[in-house]
């Protein structure tokens, strides 16, 4: 089910809202947390009822095998844990990956497996994968299974995270959580709700015609005039935004509104002046466990700069083929891991010098920042493109090596994308003037504490800061209202990208 869907927001939301204040009344923690694996599991199975046999299944078999390791830290047992989650991961996300990539190097004809992607699997291997190296580590919360259960299929971030770690969640799985300021929480839930919707169905959805035309024109010529592919790269770098962003903000409002504070994993990424910064703003819960379960195990920076690029470009290839089973994601993860490389070599060369800068603070910081959001566009174009002649073609255009247009046609495109170009700049105008939804809610504690201290409050984010008034209210009421009119228009509900991971 969808976060953004009319059976989401007029069915299902409002009925488990009303079984958990009911079950909240009689002061049943245990009912509350059946109550909401219940519902949890509904809204998995709306899809697909089959796949519950899978996530059943994966709960029940990773929790016995916690309760193995809490009473013998055998590396054997985590390691055959970790090692199931992985094949099974890897058997319905890669497995035809891997069949046409040998038949492609063979030459033989092997019939692909034809196996549909489970829904949240990339998301809940992650979760249990971290559940079982804690608990072998000994870093672990003590829960029971109903706790454990819950923190797997928690509905807000089951489907494309935030991957939460064990001592984020488990420990709020009590009653005096659930108890806890109900109209604050609904409050501030609601709003969080309301800006993710906003973002999701008008912002990220507005420009999908855009990236659909460049895009497919990419696929389908050899060349794509230079307008056109910025446009296309342009477009497709605020609809991931957009759509990342709404659905993390959904994710945490619907989550509060039960009581519960999940990690921040979202925080204006494109206002970073390096690419190290990037990733410490974008999906931040995947760049935790990247960091935490696999930069680290690998050698991490521990073994000199040489190791420490290998296991950086190795980290972020296969956080790029996380990202999807295709060579242009593992490109995308490489071309980030270059970019890391490249970060950090220039930090340990010049960024203890003491020699005096030859620009202005100002200018540096803006070209710092500029230069980054341009690799990062760089990296979109094979993020998005279905093959490498589409990618090659956005990029040949962006660069102006592409076929020049006649005068005529330049002209005629040029004054047809007038429109286009004024949407691209108000909603640059939205990331990089406005403050985020954490900043404008931050008085009432809307990410877990830990993440909440990475979030700096701008003048501007203080003067629009979020408070129960009558303004506030009325703005929120608008932007629900302009949402909903915008999804009734809609012939089809579009999914959140991060639901195809």
């Amino acid at each position: 089910m969808v976060f953004s869907s009319l059976e989401f927001i007029y069915l299902f939301l409002p009925a488990t809202l009303v079984g958990f204040f009911l079950l909240r009344h009689f002061d049943a923690e245990r009912g509350i947390i059946a109550w909401l694996i219940a519902a949890s599991l509904f809204f998995y199975g709306w899809w697909n009822p089959w796949y519950l046999v899978l996530l059943i299944g994966s709960v029940l078999i990773n929790y016995g095998l916690h309760r193995v390791l809490v009473k013998v830290k055998d590396p054997w047992v985590l390691g055959l844990g970790i090692a199931a989650n992985i094949l099974v991961l890897a058997y319905y996300k890669y497995a035809d990956f891997f069949i046409s990539n040998m038949n492609a190097l063979t030459g033989l004809d092997y019939a692909l497996a034809g196996v549909a992607l489970p829904l949240a699997i990339s998301f809940f291997t992650f979760q249990q994968v971290s559940f079982l190296y804690d608990t072998y580590r000994g870093d672990l919360v003590e829960c029971d299974f109903p706790r454990y259960a819950l923190f797997i299929v928690f509905f807000p971030q089951l489907i494309a995270g935030p991957i939460v770690l064990q001592k984020d969640t488990i420990p709020q799985f009590t009653l005096s959580v659930f108890k806890n300021r109900m109209g604050v929480n609904l409050s501030v839930g609601l709003t969080l709700f309301v800006i993710g919707l906003f973002k999701k169905i008008v912002l990220a959805d507005g420009v999908v015609p855009y990236v659909s035309t460049a895009f497919g024109l990419a696929e389908t010529t050899e060349g794509v005039p230079v307008e056109a592919a910025w446009i296309g790269a342009l477009s497709y770098t605020f609809q991931i935004y957009f759509d990342f962003s709404g659905y993390c903000d959904m994710a945490l409002g619907v989550a509060r509104m039960f009581g519960i504070r999940l990690p921040i994993n979202f925080n204006s990424p494109y206002k970073s002046k390096s690419i190290v910064e990037f990733w410490r703003r974008w999906h931040i819960t995947l760049s935790r466990f990247l960091r935490d379960y696999l930069y680290i195990p690998l050698g991490g920076s521990r073994r000199g700069a040489g190791r420490r690029h290998i296991n950086l470009m190795a980290t972020m290839a296969l956080g790029g083929l996380w990202h999807g089973a295709s060579w242009t994601f593992v490109v995308w993860g490489g071309l980030h891991g270059f970019y890391l490389v490249v970060n950090h070599t220039w930090s340990r060369l010049w960024g203890q010098s003491s020699k005096p800068a030859l620009l202005p603070a100002w200018l540096c910081s803006g070209l710092a920042q500029a230069l980054t959001l341009l690799a990062v566009i760089v990296a979109w174009v094979f993020f998005r493109a279905e093959s490498f002649g589409g990618a090659s073609n956005i990029l040949a255009g962006m660069s102006g090596l592409s076929q020049p247009l006649e005068p005529k046609l330049w002209a005629s495109l040029s004054q047809d994308t007038l429109t286009i170009w004024l949407h691209l700049g108000a909603l640059t105008a939205i990331v990089f003037l406005l403050p985020n939804s954490i900043e404008i809610a931050r008085r009432y504690g809307p990410v877990l504490a830990d993440g909440a201290e990475s979030v700096k409050n701008s003048a501007v984010g203080q003067h629009i800061a979020w408070r129960p008034s009558p303004a506030w209210a009325a703005t929120m009421g608008l932007g629900f209202f302009v949402a909903l009119v915008q999804l009734y228009r809609l012939e089809d509900i579009t999914e959140f990208i991060y639901f195809n991971f």
